[in-house]
């Protein structure tokens, strides 16, 4: 199968005309009419990823994150970014990514049903479907059962397979309604407040947002950004495998791209 036919299909369900202004979203490397037997699916292209893609002899690598978000003034070993970029033209992989398009269409509900949500609304509404009905980043929701914070956090950590998270808010208040928004969430902070829910779980969140966050009433549970986001590894290699059913697809090793001593 080309490039191109699996793109277009993909763009049904991930339309580019979802991501937000600001985004580098679609085929970013690469030739359109390249034959695809094999998909690598990674959350970025890193040195370490790039190779698993080029051992497992991948004709195409899907991310989450662009490795490009900016304009590129020069193309080369010198730097990481072009090493990048020459590594995969030599192996003549084409390289496609699905940023806040997936954001929109898929990473919210997925981040959703991990913490079992109901009664679901947008959390930051970025424009209407074909449906006629908002859609956006994130979600607001009510949890299955009430808890306390503390045993909230413990759950998260538990969903998203994480070995910790951090914590703003008194640990003894009650939580029954619960945003989500994947990745980088600082900016969903008062959205979460507008929507009225108790806690808000997401990644990246500073010191002065959490603290002034918590002063406001909204607890904060930073499960940080790889952390929440990982899972589009699994989604879309269970995605890719109905879509294409003949195509092979392989992914990244899930990994926190740190260490905590």
């Amino acid at each position: 199968m080309k490039c191109r036919e699996i793109i277009e299909v993909l763009e049904r369900y991930y339309p580019r005309s979802a991501a937000l202004g600001w985004d580098n979203v679609g085929l970013l490397i690469g030739s359109k009419e390249k034959e695809v037997q094999k998909i690598f699916v990674a959350l970025d292209v890193t040195d370490e990823t790039l190779e698993e893609a080029v051992t497992a002899g991948a004709d195409m690598i899907i991310t989450h994150h662009p490795m490009l978000f900016s304009a590129v003034k020069k193309i080369t070993a010198d730097d990481f970014i072009g090493r990048r970029i020459i590594r995969l033209i030599q192996k003549d992989i084409a390289y496609y990514a699905m940023h806040t398009n997936f954001d929109v269409k898929g990473m919210a509900d997925l981040n959703a049903d991990a913490l079992d949500l109901r009664e679901c609304t947008v959390l930051d509404e970025t424009g209407v479907n074909e449906d006629g009905n908002s859609e956006g980043i994130g979600r607001a929701g009510v949890l299955e059962r009430e808890m306390e914070l503390s045993e909230f956090a413990a759950f998260v950590k538990r969903r998203f397979g994480l070995n910790g998270v951090l914590v703003y808010g008194e640990t003894k208040e009650k939580i029954s309604r619960a945003a989500v928004s994947g990745g980088s969430g600082k900016s969903m902070v008062q959205a979460a407040l507008a929507k009225g829910v108790q806690v808000l779980v997401t990644g990246d969140i500073d010191y002065h947002t959490a603290i002034d966050a918590a002063a406001q009433g909204l607890c904060i549970v930073d499960a940080g950004h790889y952390g929440t986001e990982s899972m589009f590894i699994g989604y879309m290699k269970q995605r890719l495998g109905e879509l294409f059913p003949d195509i092979e697809v392989e992914t990244a090793r899930i990994r926190q791209p740190f260490i905590i001593y």
